[in-house]
Formats: structure tokens, C-alpha cells, sequence
């Protein structure tokens, strides 16, 4: 194996976690009404059963760090890998609606783990020239598991007596794999030498990524150790530059409205007069155009940067934004408008926003406090998606498709000036190179 194909296949293994955090997260749309007839669930219930596992996202998102710490990411990528066979299977057998709530919870626990533990794996064990494609394996990987699950749901409708269980169980099939998978992978190298001192270990990671840098790199990462080895606790002054940055992009990710799109597509075309079939129709197709822009991305991320993606994604955000609060202020609802309008905005989203989260945030925090920072982007980007999930039905039924649109163009508006003013450019960098652009920035 040489070595690119050795690093993809590292990195595609770690990203495998994101191909079971979209499966996991879109699989419950094809069982929910036949488990709230099943259990006879009250409205409240209905609503626990779907937003269980976002709950557990957000814990999860919330303490990944700790362990990819404690343990090292290899062992935490495992236990994620775990997680999810046991949610898979657990759902799939539940015989009650306790138990395929606790269930639900470890799969969400994990995907939230996931979003921390992957995208850092991946950066750490990556060359700078190739690093933003490889970190970006984490996003495609949610997406086509995303649109797997739909795929699944759908050919598994008439399966057995109750379809919902081989849906739901199906899950175990790429998670056994992905646990299988992660025993054959090394662990990160600036985990063995900052965490462990295991100096010839790290070296040997180093040698099978780059033999041409591999020293050069190994005396970068205990430079940077010496230099920032007075505080290894994340919310203290030294750090406040890279907690900004990965907050501020963290919450522009969610107030852009991607996922008030993605969970409320056909309740967004049914309310500018799309038949209910038209409307499913469209929502499937919100999925496709997601995914090939971010296969797009990824092919462009390391060429022309981050801030590139970013500026350009961000001016289509707002253009698409205005002209569908616009289309809902005057109702001009002819035909696809608005269909069509929102498909080049998940466009625009998967080229910029989509692809370059993970990525960025992965990059912007020195080795000594990545995992707690990573942490921290990632329940971010989860507390505000659980926000404007719940929230968007409120706001679109009492202010209005037209203002509630508007508020996500003016935060979009606003994303614009953060990367024109505020975002630094980390392609082709070391990560050590980039802890110092960061800090100077």
C-alpha cells in the first residue's frame, strides 16, 4: 500500500463515523409514524422520540473531547463504533418505547462524539496539502449517509412484519465494519508524543505519513508543546482567538437556516403551494444536490483555501436567502420558484459551509487544546441546530416565511464580514504553522 492510499485509508475510516452520523440521524424519519401507532405515543412522546437522539448529540458533542484525551483517538473512534452497533441493535429489537429511547440516546451520543473525534483524527494524521480533502471526507460521508438511510427506508418499506425494525437494524451492518476498520488504524501522532511521550511511536506514525518532513514535523510539535505547555486548559486568555473563531462559524453554520431546510423542506414548498408529492419529491432532491457539492468542495478546498469556499458560498447564501424572503413577501409562488431557489442555496451551503466547518475548526486549535476546542466548535454547531430546529415551525407560523428568511439572509450577511475580516486562511499549512497564524491573526 503506498503511502497516499495508506493515509486515505485512515482517513476514509475515521469519516466512516460520519457516514453512520447522517444514517443515524435521517433513519428515524421512515419509522416515527409507525412507532407513534405502535405505542399509541402521546404528541409529547412523538416529539422525545425523534429529538432523543439530537439530545444525545448535543451531550455527546459536548464531552467527545474528553475522551479522545484520556484514552487517545484511535480507542475513541472504537467506543463511538460501539455506540452505534449498539444503538443500531438496540432500536431494532426494542420491545418498548423505554428501551428504544435509551437506545436512540447512545446513537445520538454517538454521532455527537463523532463530530469531535473524526474530523480531529483525520487532521492530525494528514499532510497539509491534502489535508482540507481528507478532513472533508468527515462532510461527505454525513451527507451520503444521509441519503442512504432515505434509500434504505425506502426499499425496506414492505420488509418483514414490521419494516421499522429492519430499517433501524440495518445500521448494524456499516457499524461492524467501521469497528472492524479502526483496529487496523494507527493513532494520532501528536496524541502518542504530547499525551503519552511515546516519542518512537509518534515517529513511526510521522515516517508512514511523510518520510520527507516526518522530523521536521516531530521537532514542530514539541516546539509548539514547549511553547504553549504553560496552559493546557482551553478557556483561558492565550486561546480566546480560536474559541471565537470556531464559536462565531459555528453558529453562522446553523443560523444560515440549513437545517430548518433539510428537517422542514416539504413543509417549506407545501407553504408556497406545492402538492404534498411534489414537495417529498423536492426534499429528495435537496438531499442529491448536497452531496455533489460537496464532493465539489472537497476538490477545491485545497486549491484555492478556505476563505475562498467561504466568500463565494456566502454572497450565494445571501442572493438565494433574499430572493426567497422576497418571493414569500410579494407571494410570487409560480411554478418551482422557491424549490428551485432553495436547491441553489444547499448548493452554495455544501460548497462553503458545509465542507469547510469540520475542517476549519479542526485546524484552528493548537495540539494542547484541540480535542477540548474541538468540543467545544462542535456542541456549538449541535446546541444551535437543536435551537432552530425546534424554533423554526414558531417563527415561520408567527412572523412568516418572508421575515424568518430575511433573518437568515442578515445573518448571512453578517458571516460575510466575519470571513472578510476575522477568518484566517490555514490551506497548505502545518498545524503548527497555523497555531501561529492564528495567534497573530
Amino acid at each position: 500500500m503506498s503511502q497516499k492510499q495508506r493515509i486515505f485509508f485512515w482517513s476514509i475510516t475515521a469519516a466512516l463515523g460520519g457516514f453512520l452520523f447522517g444514517f443515524d440521524t435521517a433513519v428515524i424519519s421512515g419509522v416515527e409514524q409507525s412507532l407513534q401507532v405502535l405505542w399509541r405515543l402521546s404528541v409529547w412522546e412523538h416529539g422525545l422520540t425523534v429529538s432523543i437522539a439530537l439530545i444525545g448529540t448535543v451531550i455527546g458533542s459536548m464531552v467527545g473531547g474528553i475522551p479522545a484525551e484520556k484514552l487517545g483517538r484511535k480507542r475513541t473512534l472504537f467506543w463511538i463504533a460501539v455506540l452505534y452497533l449498539l444503538a443500531s441493535l438496540g432500536t431494532a429489537l426494542a420491545p418498548n418505547w423505554t428501551i428504544f429511547l435509551v437506545f436512540r440516546f447512545f446513537g445520538g451520543l454517538g454521532v455527537g462524539a463523532s463530530s469531535v473525534a473524526a474530523p480531529m483524527y483525520i487532521t492530525e494524521i494528514s499532510p497539509p496539502k491534502s489535508r482540507g480533502r481528507l478532513v472533508g471526507l468527515f462532510q461527505f460521508n454525513v451527507v451520503l449517509g444521509i441519503l442512504v438511510a432515505y434509500l434504505s427506508n425506502f426499499l425496506l418499506a414492505d420488509a418483514g412484519a414490521e419494516p421499522w425494525r429492519w430499517m433501524l437494524g440495518v445500521q448494524a451492518f456499516p457499524s461492524l465494519i467501521f469497528l472492524i476498520a479502526v483496529l487496523n488504524i494507527p493513532e494520532s501522532p501528536r496524541w502518542l508524543l504530547l499525551r503519552k511521550g511515546k516519542t518512537t511511536e509518534a515517529r513511526d506514525v510521522l515516517n508512514m505519513i511523510d518520510p520527507d518532513s516526518a522530523e521536521q514535523t516531530f521537532l514542530a510539535i514539541q516546539q509548539s508543546h514547549a511553547q504553549t505547555a504553560a496552559s493546557s486548559r482551553l478557556f483561558s486568555r492565550e486561546y480566546s482567538t480560536p474559541i471565537m473563531l470556531a464559536v462565531l462559524f459555528a453558529v453562522f453554520n446553523q443560523v444560515s437556516g440549513i437545517n430548518a431546510i433539510i428537517y422542514y423542506a416539504p413543509r417549506i414548498f407545501e407553504m408556497t403551494g406545492l402538492g404534498k408529492s411534489s414537495s417529498l419529491l423536492s426534499s429528495a432532491g435537496i438531499g442529491l444536490i448536497n452531496l455533489i457539492f460537496t464532493m465539489i468542495s472537497m476538490n477545491l478546498i485545497d486549491r484555492y483555501g478556505r476563505r475562498t469556499l467561504m466568500k463565494i458560498g456566502s454572497v450565494g447564501l445571501i442572493i438565494t436567502l433574499g430572493l426567497v424572503a422576497r418571493a414569500f413577501y410579494v407571494e410570487e409562488f409560480s411554478g418551482m420558484t422557491v424549490p428551485l431557489l432553495l436547491f441553489v442555496y444547499i448548493a452554495f451551503f455544501g460548497f462553503s459551509q458545509g465542507a469547510v466547518i469540520w475542517v476549519f475548526i479542526s485546524e484552528i486549535f493548537p495540539n494542547e487544546v484541540r480535542a477540548s476546542g474541538q468540543a467545544l466548535g462542535s456542541f456549538t454547531h449541535w446546541l444551535m441546530a437543536a435551537i432552530i430546529t425546534f424554533t423554526f415551525p414558531y417563527l415561520a407560523e408567527r412572523f412568516g416565511g418572508g421575515n424568518t428568511f430575511l433573518f437568515f439572509t442578515v445573518m448571512m450577511v453578517l458571516q460575510l464580514l466575519f470571513v472578510l475580516r476575522l477568518m484566517p486562511e490555514t490551506k497548505g499549512s502545518s498545524l503548527e504553522k497555523i497555531e501561529r497564524t492564528v495567534f497573530a491573526h
